[in-house]
């Protein structure tokens, strides 16, 4: 029996080998990985003795090779290969052990482009798809993870067909992940991202217990292995629906650096919104807006929760609460709720991945977009068109309210006071019904809006939206402009002795 490792990742390939060796195979390797089993004494082959020819044009050449590839690619199950590869001289190869140039890191630490051509694996991917492809006689191991599992499976004799069609789904995962990542690289760099194709690929964090609904099957997917290492599973199991719902309220709560944000979503729309000197101030002030709609909703809090908090939230059945920590008082205290799902990241405020792309299903296929943020000095940048020009605390008020609108579902008004969302209506299919629903739910809770600052993320089409605005005491408007009426749209705010901002830019949200 032999065996062919050639690894960029060399962690535990030494203990590996030499497990091989006692197995009785034979092993044969190229270059910096050959190195590094002979010196740890290890009985190795160098590549170029089986090739018969040696690695040339700078190392770019040494695997593809007739004697490889014939090796690994004959079959054992038809007597007419076996006579073919014995006529050449072509020895089997029965285990490939091959991860691939570190093309991701390069691109990480350089923007040299022959250095980057450099690290694109030709021969480790020729490897992996030729013994994939033969998986019913060659193991393929492209996971240093993977070593324990591959020994485990010869010991015990259970190198089944079915494990090397594991390994083999692996394998070709993993080089259409690698050239996925080489072409969208390509494209971004001299493309604009946006190539004749696009890659979408996520690796695998958990499945969810079903999807949307019951008859779904779904699963949580992540880039960059952001997810697995800060969503930790505290209490409970993440449904499908739950981590659209964390996402929405995290983008929004995270988005206020060391501040002591709440946010509450339900169905993917913030219901309630704070920054108060305390998370539980924050939380109690959050839940004011809509706490009809918070019943069974996410909350997700920019810092970590105590034992005050948590008593707090338990007040009413809340589904999840994601949090950057929690104390043990706090975990003492929501154990006492059976239902309640609990996720941390870890840390002492929230981080967010901050993708640089999304993308939506449309039926068919996908649009895909760069993703949209607020930028940060969006809102101090933002042009005064009245002669009321707006006070320090409500200036911190459109801050907050634009980037609460810019996580919400359009057409969208949110309504902030003292750093509070009083009032927000979203999803609507005109701007002036949002606004209005706003107000309404508002008056239904008993909150007075009176003073507040509102934000669009998109223009005011007609007055209207301003006057009823006006009407319920809001003394500062903040949008992007851009509509023919502007002219309009300013003058009504002058009428009524408000402030109006513009900031030119939209953030729908669809």
């Amino acid at each position: 029996m032999r065996a062919l490792i050639s690894v960029s990742d060399k962690s535990g390939v030494e203990n590996f080998a030499k497990e091989l060796v006692e197995l009785g195979y034979e092993i044969i390797s190229t270059g910096g990985t050959y190195n590094k089993l002979k010196d740890a004494g290890i009985a190795v082959i160098e590549a170029n003795e089986v090739t018969k020819f040696p690695e040339c044009f700078e190392g770019r050449v040494k695997t593809l090779n007739p004697y490889i590839h014939g090796g690994i690619l004959h079959r054992r199950d038809k007597q007419s290969h076996l006579d073919q590869a014995k006529e050449l001289g072509v020895e089997g190869i029965d285990l490939v052990c091959v991860n691939l140039y570190p093309f991701k890191a390069t691109i990480e630490k350089t923007d040299d482009f022959e250095e980057i051509i450099e690290n694109i694996d030709i021969g480790g991917p020729a490897m992996v798809r030729s013994a994939a492809k033969n998986f019913d006689s060659v193991i393929i191991v492209t996971d240093t993870h993977d070593y324990d599992l591959v020994l485990e499976n010869l010991k015990n004799n259970t190198n089944t067909v079915e494990f090397r069609r594991d390994m083999m789904i692996k394998a070709y995962e993993h080089t259409a992940a690698y050239d996925s990542m080489i072409a969208n690289y390509m494209n971004k760099r001299f493309n604009n991202g946006m190539g004749e194709k696009q890659f979408i690929v996520g690796e695998k964090v958990f499945d969810t217990r079903y999807g949307e609904n019951p008859h779904q099957k779904g699963a949580l997917y992540e880039f960059d292995k952001h997810l697995s290492e800060k969503f930790i599973p505290v209490k409970g199991e993440a449904s499908f629906n739950n981590m659209g719902d964390i996402s929405g309220a995290a983008k929004i709560a995270a988005n206020f650096g060391d501040d002591n944000a709440v946010c509450i979503v339900k169905h993917g729309n913030p219901c309630g919104f704070a920054i108060k000197d305390t998370l539980l101030e924050s939380y109690t002030e959050a839940l004011k807006c809509d706490p009809v709609s918070a019943f069974g909703g996410v909350v997700a809090v920019n810092g970590v929760v105590d034992g005050e908090l948590a008593a707090k939230m338990n007040e009413i059945f809340l589904e999840v609460v994601f949090a950057a920590d929690f104390t043990e008082e706090a975990l003492e205290e929501f154990n006492k709720k059976k239902r309640l799902k609990l996720f941390k990241q870890g840390t002492a405020k929230l981080d967010l991945a901050n993708d640089d792309f999304n993308f939506k299903i449309v039926d068919g296929g996908f649009v895909y977009q760069d993703s949209d943020s607020v930028g940060v000095d969006e809102v101090k940048n933002a042009e005064l068109k009245t002669s009321r020009e707006a006070t320090e605390q409500e200036k911190k008020d459109m801050e907050i309210a634009v980037k609460v609108a810019a996580g919400t579902k359009s057409n969208c008004v949110v309504y902030v006071k003292d750093s509070v969302v009083v009032a927000i209506g979203m999803g609507m299919t005109s701007r002036v019904d949002a606004a209005k629903a706003a107000l309404r739910k508002a008056e239904d809770m008993g909150i007075d809006v009176s003073g507040s600052v509102l934000a669009s993320e998109a223009f005011f089409p007609f007055r209207d939206s301003i006057d009823a605005a006006a009407a319920a005491g809001v003394k500062c408007v903040i949008e992007p402009g851009g509509s023919v009426r502007d002219d309009e749209v300013i003058d009504a705010a002058n009428e009524h002795g408000m402030a109006l901002y513009f900031t030119g830019i939209r953030h729908f949200l669809h």
